[in-house]
């Protein structure tokens, strides 16, 4: 018996040693090779970009300027947000974010306690720097690491150029805002006023609306009703502006009055071709979207840090319209 179990032994011995000495040929053979290594720089970064009007020609341009900028970075970009400013939707895309863990956040700045919750509370909380783009929100109240975008107050300032040389040193000016007034539509008038205060003979009226089409409507009508030789019309939201002309137009015809916005609206380009808009301020949607995915990296980085809490902003100018006078 105990011959047997030596025998048995012994050849357990041999064929383990044969597979062993097969294996050793293999791994010293010339044609096989080791997973090649991965570079300590080449880590995997996720970014968000998230935005409350999805599929607009503006938002589309900053999404690509995002998109190309990303490539380049070697990171993960994903486009997130919902359509037609649909708030509450819009924070919670924010906060599945957050509590996602992805490396940076780029936001479209909402000037509501709410946002600012999620940027100053939860994303400190997570260690996960926010840039906010296109709509700034003021830095204490949020905490962001910077902004993105245009300088509101600046483009305020041109636009009311723009107005003088239209229209001259008198007359009146509607200024259509949101009732809730967003940090830029704040910066937009300040500009304005800015200008203005230097024309005493121009009189500006503030009339506040809702974001619906019939708050819009309503709005338009009153001032209408109010102020019969109104001059000037200014849309301060882009998204109000095309229901507010087609409100002016059933009163009235359009050619005499001097219509302006901005150029972040979804109708804005087909307005500005059908000659119905005097002048727009023109952005630089697609550069805000690429120096945004550049500082967040820099940022993470630790390339940049800080970055300029001001904000970096980006080129503006007036884009006119062709309009017949009577």
């Amino acid at each position: 018996m105990r011959k047997k179990v030596v025998i048995v032994l012994c050849m357990l011995c041999a064929v383990l040693g044969f597979f062993t000495f097969m294996s050793a040929g293999k791994a010293f053979r010339s044609d096989w090779q080791l997973p090649a290594a991965v570079p300590e720089d080449q880590e995997s970064y996720r970014l968000v970009l998230i935005t409350q009007e999805l599929k607009t020609p503006f938002w589309n341009q900053v999404g690509a300027g995002a998109a190309e900028q990303a490539r380049k970075e070697g990171v993960s970009l994903e486009v997130w947000g919902s359509y037609g400013n649909d708030s509450d939707e819009f924070l919670k895309q924010i906060e599945i974010a957050l509590h996602s863990k992805v490396d940076g956040v780029v936001v479209q700045g909402l000037d509501t306690a709410e946002f600012k919750e999620l940027t100053k509370i939860k994303a400190a909380f997570y260690g996960i720097p926010v840039i906010t783009i296109a709509n700034d929100v003021p830095v204490a109240e949020s905490l962001r690491k910077t902004y993105v975008g245009s300088d509101h107050y600046q483009t305020g300032k041109l636009l009311a150029e723009q107005l003088v040389k239209d229209m001259g040193s008198e007359g009146q000016a509607i200024l259509l805002s949101d009732v809730e007034q967003a940090y830029s539509q704040q910066q937009r008038m300040r500009g304005m006023d800015e200008v203005l205060k230097a024309y005493p003979d121009i009189s500006t009226i503030l009339v506040k609306s809702g974001n619906s089409d019939e708050e819009v409507i309503e709005a338009t009508q009153n001032v209408l009703n109010q102020v019969p030789k109104a001059d000037a019309f200014i849309a301060l939201n882009a998204n109000h502006v095309g229901t507010m002309m087609q409100e002016i137009s059933r009163r009235a015809k359009l050619e005499p009055f001097h219509i302006y916005s901005f150029d972040d609206g979804a109708d804005i380009s087909a307005l500005l071709r059908q000659g119905g808009l005097d002048a727009v301020i023109g952005q630089s949607p697609e550069k805000m979207g690429q120096l945004s995915v550049e500082l967040m990296m820099k940022w993470i980085k630790n390339e940049e840090v800080p970055l300029n809490p001001d904000g970096y902003f980006t080129d503006i100018r007036i884009l006119e319209g062709v309009r017949e006078r009577p």
